[in-house]
C-alpha cells in the first residue's frame, strides 16, 4: 500500500498547473463534504485510488467532480470508497438541477444563518459565459420562508436556475442583479406583481454571489386564512382540535407538514402517535396527562420519530369542559422546536468546516456582519404602532471584524397591544450573531401564544439554557415590554439587562427593575413584571449596555451622560423628541455595538426622523 501511495504522490509533481490543482482541491472538498469525513482523509483516499488504478490524480479528481458536483446527494452511496468507485466505474448521472459548488468553505455558514432568519431571503451564485457575461443565477442557499413561483420552498429551491422561473431574465430585476454583481453597490427594485401580491427586492453582493431579500408591500393585507398560514409558518407551528362528543379531529395544514403526513390520510390515530413517541419521554407524557386531568393547561416538549428522524415537538393544549369539569373538546398548538435544539450543533459543524478549509476567524466575522446588516436592516424612519411611535438606531462596534449580538423587536400583537423588546447576547462573531437571530425569531414566534413579558422571558431563558449545554458560558440579557394603548399602560420585565430610562416632566431617570437573572444562567427562573402608566409627553428609552458601559469609566458616569443627553433633547423638542434623542446619543464603548429603542405615546402629530438618524 505504501508503494501505491508513493506512486499517486508522484503523479502530483508534474500537475503544477492551476487548473489541475484546482480540480484536485475541489474534488477533495466535495468528497469530504458528501462522505462527512475529514479533508485529509478524503485527500489520502484520492491518492490511494489514483495509485491503484495507475491514473493521474487530476484524472481521478475530474471523474469524482463529474458525479459529485452535479448529482443528487440522496442518490449517492455514503461510504467514501464506494463513492469514488461509483464516480470511476458507474454510469453517468444526469444532473437533476444546475451544478454549483455546494461545499465552498463558507457556503454552509450562509445556509445556517438563513435557517434562523424570518422572511424570504436567498443566496444566488452567478453563471457566466466565456466572455464573462452573466447567463444565469443559481439558488445556493435559502431561508425556510423563501418560495418561488413554481411552488418550491426553502431548501427545495437549492440548485434551481433563475432562468427556469418565468419573468425574471431580461426584467428590471435581472438588470439590477447584473449591476450589483459588477459594481458591488446594493440595489432595490421598485415594486412588481407576482400573482396576487406585490413585492420589492433588495440585492447585495456577498463574495462572488448575491444576497437577495424579497419584501411584500406593507399596503397589501392578506386574508385571514393567509395570515393564519403565515403565522403558522413563521412560528413553525400547527394547531388541531378533537371533538370528544362527535369524535371528529381536525388538523391545520401546517400540522400535517410537521408530522410529514399526507392530509388525505387524515390525522394519525392514538396508536400511531404512541408508536412514534420516544420511549424515554414516557414519564413526561404521563405527567402531562395527570395535569390535564387536573384541568390544567398542558405545555410539554417531547421527541417524536417522524420521517426517519427525531423531532422535538412542543405541545400546548387545553380543553372546553362541561360544568362537572369533563372535557368536551380538546384544542392545542404543536410547534416544531427541533432547530432550536440542534442550533448549537449546527453552528459547531459550520465552525469545523471553516477550520478545515483554512478560513480565518476574521473572514468569518466579516461575512456574518454583512449578513447581519443585510438580513436585519434598520427601518428608514419611525415605526408607527397602535398608540406609540418607535424609533430605532444601531451603532456598530468600532472594529469592523467584531460582530455583536444586539437585537430588537417592535410589533403589534393580535389583540391590538404592542410588544417591544431589546436584548444582547454575550460575545462577538458567528455564535453571537446566530444566537441573536434565534432569540429574535423566538420572540416573534412565541408572541403568537402569549404576550406576557415575564412568560416570554421564561421561554427565552429555557432556550438559552438548552443552547448553553452545547455552547458553554453562553448568556444573554433582554427587556420585554407590552403596551396597552387603551389603558395607556406598560407591563415589562427584564433579564439582567440595564434598566429602561423614563423621561417625564423634563426629568429622566432609570426605572426600578423587577428581579430577573440573565438568560441561560438559572433554569426555570421566574421573571416578575412591573407596571407603568405611559401617557403623552412621556418618553421611554430601551438600550443595550454599549451605550453606558466603558472599561475606563464607571457605569454611573455613562448613565449620567445618557440622562443628560435625553434631558437636552426633550427640552429642545418637547413635542417630537425622538429624532433629537437619537441624534445626540453616542455609544460609550467603541468595542461593543449598541442598539437603542426610543418610544413615545402618539398624539397624532408625525415627523420624518431620517434626517436625525443619518447624522454622524
Amino acid at each position: 500500500m505504501n508503494g501505491v501511495y508513493a506512486e499517486a504522490v508522484g503523479h502530483l509533481r508534474p500537475a503544477d498547473g492551476e487548473a489541475e490543482r484546482g480540480t484536485i482541491d475541489r474534488a477533495v472538498g466535495l468528497l469530504a463534504g458528501r462522505a462527512r469525513c475529514r479533508v485529509a482523509e478524503a485527500h489520502r483516499h484520492l491518492l490511494r485510488t489514483a495509485g491503484e488504478r495507475h491514473q493521474a490524480v487530476a484524472e481521478v479528481a475530474a471523474s469524482v467532480l463529474r458525479l459529485l458536483d452535479t448529482a443528487d446527494p440522496a442518490g449517492l452511496p455514503e461510504s467514501l470508497p464506494r463513492m469514488v468507485d461509483t464516480a470511476l466505474d458507474g454510469p453517468g448521472l444526469a444532473p437533476p438541477v444546475a451544478p454549483f459548488r455546494r461545499f465552498e468553505p463558507w457556503l454552509a455558514m450562509v445556509q445556517r444563518v438563513l435557517d434562523v432568519v424570518p422572511g424570504m431571503t436567498a443566496f444566488l451564485v452567478p453563471e457566466r459565459d466565456d466572455r464573462g457575461a452573466l447567463t444565469d443565477l443559481i439558488w445556493a442557499a435559502a431561508s425556510p420562508e423563501a418560495v418561488a413561483v413554481n411552488g418550491l420552498r426553502g431548501s427545495r429551491l437549492i440548485g434551481t436556475r433563475v432562468s427556469a422561473l418565468p419573468g425574471v431574465v431580461g426584467s428590471e430585476r435581472w438588470t439590477a442583479y447584473e449591476s450589483v454583481l459588477d459594481t458591488g453597490c446594493p440595489a432595490e427594485v421598485t415594486p412588481f406583481r407576482v400573482g396576487d401580491a406585490t413585492f420589492s427586492v433588495r440585492a447585495h453582493r456577498l463574495g462572488q454571489g448575491l444576497v437577495v431579500n424579497w419584501i411584500r408591500q406593507a399596503g397589501e393585507r392578506p386574508g385571514a386564512a393567509e395570515r393564519l398560514a403565515g403565522t403558522e409558518r413563521l412560528g413553525n407551528l400547527g394547531w388541531g382540535e378533537w371533538d370528544l362528543v362527535s369524535g371528529e379531529i381536525y388538523w391545520s395544514p401546517q400540522l400535517y407538514r410537521i408530522y410529514e403526513r399526507d392530509p388525505d390520510l387524515g390525522p394519525h390515530s392514538i396508536e400511531e402517535g404512541e408508536a412514534m413517541a420516544v420511549a424515554d419521554d414516557h414519564s413526561l407524557r404521563v405527567a402531562a396527562l395527570h395535569a390535564f386531568q387536573r384541568q390544567e393547561t398542558i405545555d410539554i416538549t417531547t421527541r417524536m420519530r417522524v420521517g426517519g428522524r427525531i423531532k422535538h415537538l412542543r405541545t400546548v393544549a387545553d380543553a372546553v369542559r362541561d360544568a362537572a369539569g369533563n372535557p368536551l373538546r380538546v384544542y392545542g398548538i404543536v410547534q416544531d422546536v427541533t432547530d432550536s435544539e440542534a442550533g448549537a450543533r449546527r453552528l459547531a459543524e459550520v465552525e469545523r468546516q471553516l477550520d478545515e478549509q483554512r478560513r480565518t476567524l476574521d473572514a468569518e466575522h466579516k461575512m456574518a456582519g454583512e449578513l447581519q446588516r443585510i438580513i436585519l436592516p434598520l427601518p428608514d424612519g419611525p415605526i408607527e404602532l397602535p398608540g406609540v411611535k418607535v424609533a430605532v438606531r444601531y451603532l456598530p462596534a468600532g472594529q469592523e471584524g467584531l460582530v455583536g449580538g444586539d437585537w430588537y423587536h417592535a410589533a403589534e400583537l393580535r389583540d391590538g397591544s404592542v410588544l417591544l423588546a431589546i436584548g444582547d447576547v454575550a460575545g462577538h462573531g458567528t455564535p453571537a450573531a446566530t444566537t441573536m437571530a434565534q432569540l429574535r425569531h423566538a420572540v416573534r414566534a412565541l408572541s403568537v401564544t402569549t404576550g406576557d413579558p415575564g412568560t416570554l422571558l421564561g421561554h427565552l431563558n429555557q432556550l438559552v439554557c438548552d443552547l448553553e449545554r452545547e455552547t458553554p458560558e453562553l448568556s444573554a440579557t433582554a427587556v420585554i415590554a407590552r403596551f396597552d394603548p387603551v389603558r395607556r399602560e406598560l407591563l415589562w420585565a427584564q433579564a439582567g439587562h440595564p434598566p429602561p430610562l423614563l423621561s417625564r416632566g423634563g426629568r429622566t431617570a432609570p426605572l426600578r427593575r423587577p428581579s430577573g437573572p440573565l438568560l441561560g444562567v438559572v433554569e426555570d427562573a421566574a421573571y416578575p413584571t412591573a407596571r407603568l402608566d405611559f401617557h403623552p409627553g412621556d418618553l421611554l428609552l430601551l438600550y443595550t449596555d454599549g451605550l453606558v458601559e466603558h472599561r475606563r469609566r464607571g457605569l454611573d458616569d455613562g448613565l449620567a451622560s445618557v440622562i443628560a443627553a435625553v434631558d437636552d433633547a426633550v427640552r429642545a423638542s418637547p413635542e417630537q423628541p425622538l429624532g433629537q434623542v437619537l441624534s445626540r446619543l453616542r455609544q460609550a464603548n467603541p468595542d461593543d455595538d449598541t442598539c437603542i429603542l426610543a418610544v413615545r405615546p402618539t398624539t397624532g402629530a408625525t415627523r420624518d426622523l431620517r434626517g436625525y438618524l443619518n447624522r454622524g
